[in-house]
């Protein structure tokens, strides 16, 4: 879990006991490629911490998948809106690529929480940092052009373009295959 570690050192410091706390709940799972962490219509049970592979978060639309999140290794998938209010949610969560991850399970999570002030505050600021995250997504799908969205994946996440399907990416960008072919020649 030291990735794990590093990955949340920006947050916030967590003692040694809240390390031990956290590492006596962390589930490591290794994966393969294609499997689903969450299926559509069921509750997630887990934060997934990603130290190797890719995951997307997809939806189905009138009969078509939609990309509406990618997270690659030293980051987190879940899916939240779920996580939080143990309903079901409407999207999936594929591992792209064969996987290593840290699975959190909900319960033991919030049992954490109440015990350690630190790991609660590490929570707090995560979903902060998801919803700005998320809000600058937002703003990108309704303010940036197809090819600002496209510069800004290049520049976020340059490894996407080899690790993705390239209906995927334009799914993603909001772009069809066809516009997204267009953008990548004017690059």
């Amino acid at each position: 879990m030291d990735k794990f570690f590093q990955f949340i050192q920006p947050f916030t410091h967590l003692g040694q006991a809240s390390k031990e706390a956290l590492v006596n709940i962390a589930q490591r799972w290794e994966l393969p490629k294609g499997h689903l962490l969450v299926q559509a219509g069921t509750v997630c049970h887990y934060l997934y911490f990603i130290e190797a592979g890719l995951t997307r978060t997809f939806y189905d639309k009138d009969g078509k998948e939609v990309t509406d999140w990618l997270s690659a290794e030293n980051s987190i998938a879940c899916s939240i809106v779920s996580f939080i209010t143990r309903k079901p949610d409407i999207r999936s969560i594929e591992l792209l690529e064969p996987s290593i991850l840290w699975a959190l399970p909900y319960q033991p999570l919030e049992n954490l929480y109440r015990q350690y002030h630190e790991i609660e505050r590490l929570g707090r600021l995560m979903v902060s940092d998801g919803l700005v995250q998320l809000q600058q997504r937002f703003d990108d799908l309704h303010f940036a052009t197809a090819s600002q969205r496209y510069q800004k994946l290049l520049q976020s996440h340059p490894t996407f373009l080899q690790r993705v399907p390239l209906g995927m990416i334009a799914s993603y960008l909001g772009v069809t295959q066809e516009t997204l072919s267009r953008i990548r020649a004017q690059v």
